[in-house]
């Protein structure tokens, strides 16, 4: 059994890289149509970005909260690339019985590359390693016994979005909306459901360029 689990994983692990190799060789591409007037692309501060996702739901028997903040460059008015963490807590009532209650934290480490064909559509792949624990409390009097679970999850998220206000290199600030699914075949991913169907992510966040003054958002 251990043999398989291991064998399992490294197909996951493999089948991740393929399709971070495909799309971050997509981005190079892309990124080769930046002239360079015969000079070597250097490092530009101003290129830089930070900014982040904010997960806000609730409802009757269910409540979500989370941030996901990020630092990244963007390479040229085609590409952005960037790294963060992300921490999510969900809190779920009545899950088995009337009475009982679910606390689930997922947080861990992400990247994430951004393709921008035209400045307002992107499509992007999103890598997120889920660190999850879960504390099951069990209704009052009920003579069950509460539990504790830790396990983990690769998730590769692929998808696209709208964006507005991104004017690489006059202006960097944006907001975005996406929609994205896990490709991965993990099966602790915290984006599929019972019957192992990607479920679709839905996100909206804010890019605040660093060090832009004004001579850099003047034509």
């Amino acid at each position: 059994m251990l043999e398989k689990y291991l064998i399992e994983k490294l197909v996951d692990m493999k089948k991740l890289l393929l399709v971070f190799v495909v799309f971050f060789t997509s981005a190079h591409a892309f990124a080769q149509y930046e002239e360079t007037d015969g000079k070597k692309p250097l490092f530009k501060k101003e290129n830089c970005f930070t900014g982040g996702t904010v997960t806000l739901s609730f409802g009757n028997l269910f409540t979500a909260l989370g941030a996901s903040p990020f630092f990244g460059y963007s390479i040229n008015k085609y590409v952005d690339v960037a790294a963060g963490f992300g921490i999510t807590y969900i809190s779920q009532r009545d899950y088995f019985y009337i009475g009982d209650k679910v606390r689930q934290t997922i947080y861990g480490p992400t990247a994430f590359v951004r393709l921008f064909p035209v400045k307002f559509l992107f499509a992007q792949a999103q890598y997120e390693f889920n660190l999850q624990r879960v504390n099951y409390i069990v209704p009052p009097n009920s003579g069950l016994i509460n539990d504790k679970y830790k396990f983990d999850a690769h998730s590769l998220l692929i998808g696209g979005g709208i964006s507005g206000g991104r004017d690489f290199p006059f202006n960097n600030s944006y907001y975005y909306i996406s929609i994205l699914w896990d490709v991965a075949n993990s099966p602790n991913s915290p984006y599929k459901d019972n019957l192992m169907r990607a479920v679709p992510i839905f996100r909206a966040g804010y890019n605040i360029a660093l060090f832009q003054g004004r001579g850099n958002q003047e034509r």
